[in-house]
């Protein structure tokens, strides 16, 4: 027993002895149990105590539901080994709690047993093989674990020093939580539990009804309190602040990070999911779901695959075996993908970003440099119509709620998430896809009905679209990073305007990755990575810290990759330009505005047509039924996402209006 157990604790006297044992309470040794001074023996009632005990005091009541109060005390409980804290109320333990410290103000009724079993790590080091079952992308687990750092371990296997190191420090860390002794945090709520063995417990946590918890952490905080509900069985786990496990959901082997929630029956093993992701009814195995991936439906499988800011629709279902070596196939859903009812997706393969998948397909295609298109089946075949999903209402409406529905409370935030629909991650992805479509074009013949890519088929009208589509999206990214560039500045003269387009940082040039939710010039990951495997960074806080500074300065790297694409891209020196240019490039700027925005509103007014009021108005006449459809949906301008898109057309309007009238002097 360490010194800190004896701390502020004294012996029971011979008449605090007498008293307890005349509430039936018994002891193998009454020298092992300690009190506090202050102690009152009246509300302990038949309790055995074993091995060493230190109580606290038992001064306060608990008010529950249905207007029932208790006091704090020990009722009908066998501990073994336990310090409980002041104000703890512990009954009815139908067999022992034995090896924990428990917090102050803590409420325990109803369970079979809490324990922990030998030295444990209580899940700090379980080996989570993502995307391939079979092994070989194992991510350690541990309470501080990040997407990013995930990311790294999972996908960076061409790295292997890096791999080394990284598993190093994590190693540091996990050894910090060895014990053969656990902590239940302070103001902790746990009721009709059946057994939890080496589970690490933090403060705020309610418990309730739960089955069977093994060898994990529930890292709860008053700020953001953990629930874990009923028929919940975890083995080998971890779950974040914030976050609710509940009805029947079953983990083994299982990261949950910051404000998830998995519920009604959700089954995953060997899977990871950061912050906010939702799950409820379906299955997931060997998944790497990063921040805002969700699947609500039964019947839903994901499987061997890495997805964020992700959807599935109900039916979803994936394959990573072809019945040759096993289950040994991957698949990669960039940032936004979606699936419709039904889809299904014959891994391997890659999906682009903020792109649809309907259908089923088998054929493996890597879609990443033609991201937010619809990814179609038609006659057995993978059909892919570029860019359409730019002016889809559905994309706009995700980007608005993503940031609205990030439930995280802990101030200590573990994943740094981007929410940017257009990043140079996009961006870049884009200008490569339009020059894929213009090759097709140029080589296959403009005359062409069809063109193939990546065993797709793509429509010749579907092309010409999707050029002008990613094109669009250009300009507009690169006119608002210019636009913002110049927000406030005083267009004196065009050396001050050019002075103020001057990037003040040369990080950001070149490629950049999306780490699953953290949006970062790929130069500076590469240096990151070699600082890893140098011994430079020598502990996983200076790591996260590397990566939260990524984030804070995602803007101004941004600006100094626009400023070098806007030369490549328009020919245009920034460093030299005259007024009239950049005037024209915010007036490019405005028309892609609000030409995306024309197609979005038109888009979201399908929605209001007549065949969208199919089954309103029942037993009614048309007038009827338009009638029932805005009362329940209604009016199409009354529509706060029409309301938004009009808006954002005015406004944008107005701020390339503002810009053109300050730099007119200069022209």
């Amino acid at each position: 027993m360490s010194s800190i157990q004896h701390e502020g604790y004294r012996p029971l006297t011979e008449a605090e002895i007498a008293s307890l044992k005349e509430r039936a309470n018994s002891a193998d040794d009454w020298s092992q149990v300690w009190v506090k001074e202050g102690f009152v023996p009246r509300h302990i009632l038949n309790t055995h105590f074993s091995g060493w005990v230190r109580l606290g005091l038992f001064e306060q009541t608990f008010d529950l539901p249905g207007g029932i109060s208790k006091h704090s005390g020990l009722y009908y409980t066998y501990l073994h080994n336990v310090e409980v804290g002041d104000n703890c109320c512990i009954e009815h333990v139908n067999n022992y709690i034995a090896g924990y410290s428990i917090g102050e103000g803590t409420f325990i009724s109803n369970v079979d047993t809490i324990l922990v079993d030998g030295e444990t790590t209580f899940g700090n080091g379980v080996e989570v093989s993502v995307l391939n079952e079979t092994g070989g992308r194992e991510v350690l687990a541990y309470d501080r674990l990040s997407a990013h750092e995930a990311y790294l371990m999972a996908m960076y296997r061409h790295r292997p020093e890096l791999i080394t190191r990284l598993r190093d420090l994590i190693t540091r860390y996990i050894d910090t939580q060895r014990s053969r002794h656990g902590r239940i945090g302070a103001y902790c709520h746990i009721t009709d539990v059946g057994n939890i063995t080496n589970v690490k417990i933090g403060d705020y946590a309610r418990i309730i009804g739960t089955r069977r918890l093994y060898n994990g952490s529930i890292n709860s905080v008053e700020a953001a309190p953990v629930y874990v509900g009923y028929s919940v069985i975890c083995t080998d786990f971890i779950i974040s602040s914030g976050s609710r496990v509940e009805s029947g959901t079953a983990l083994s082997r299982c990261f949950v990070g910051q404000a998830c929630t998995l519920a009604h029956g959700y089954s995953a093993s060997d899977s990871l999911f950061f912050s906010n992701c939702h799950g409820e009814n379906g299955e997931a195995c060997a998944i790497f779901a990063g921040p805002f991936t969700v699947t609500h439906h039964k019947s839903t499988l994901l499987i061997a695959s890495q997805f964020s800011f992700m959807n599935a629709g109900s039916g979803s279902n994936q394959s990573n075996h072809m019945y040759k070596l096993g289950p040994i196939h991957q698949g990669i859903m960039e940032r936004g993908a979606k699936t419709s009812s039904d889809s299904y997706i014959l891994w391997p393969a890659r999906i682009g970003a903020f792109s649809l998948v309907m259908g089923r397909h088998t054929t493996h295609p890597d879609l990443s440099n033609l991201p937010f298109s619809y990814v179609i089946e038609s006659c057995d075949t993978t059909c892919i119509i570029p860019g359409v999903n730019l002016k889809s209402v559905g994309t706009i409406r995700d980007a608005q709620k993503w940031p609205r529905r990030d439930a995280r409370r802990d101030p200590d935030r573990l994943d740094q998430i981007n929410y940017n629909l257009l990043s140079p991650y996009t961006i870049q992805k884009m200008i490569n896809g339009q020059q894929i479509l213009q090759d097709l074009r140029r080589v296959a013949g403009l005359t062409s009905e069809v063109y193939t890519y990546q065993s797709a088929r793509i429509r010749s009208s579907s092309l010409r679209k999707g050029i002008h589509y990613y094109e669009l999206a250009i300009h507009k990214f690169l006119g608002n990073s210019l636009i913002k560039r110049l927000e406030g500045v005083a267009c004196t003269s065009i050396e001050a305007v050019r002075t103020a387009l001057q990037p003040r940082v040369s990080i950001g040039l070149g490629d950049w990755v999306d780490l699953s939710g953290l949006i970062a010039p790929k130069a500076e990951i590469v240096r990151l990575l070699r600082e890893v495997e140098s011994g430079a960074i020598t502990d996983i806080a200076q790591l996260a810290e590397s990566f939260a500074d990524l984030h804070r300065h995602y803007y101004e790297y941004e600006w100094t990759w626009a400023y070098e694409k806007i030369h490549t891209y328009y020919g245009l020196d920034l460093s030299q330009a005259r007024a009239e240019q950049i005037c024209e490039l915010v007036e490019r700027w405005r028309r892609a505005v609000v030409e995306l925005d024309q197609e979005v509103y038109a888009d979201a007014k399908k929605e209001f047509s007549l065949s969208m009021m199919t089954g309103f108005g029942a037993d009614g006449d048309e007038r009827q039924q338009a009638m029932d459809f805005e009362q329940v949906r209604g009016s199409f301008d009354s529509n706060p996402y029409v309301s938004s898109i009009l808006q954002h057309i005015q406004e944008k309007s107005a701020l390339g209006q503002e810009l053109l009238d300050r730099l007119q002097p200069l022209c």
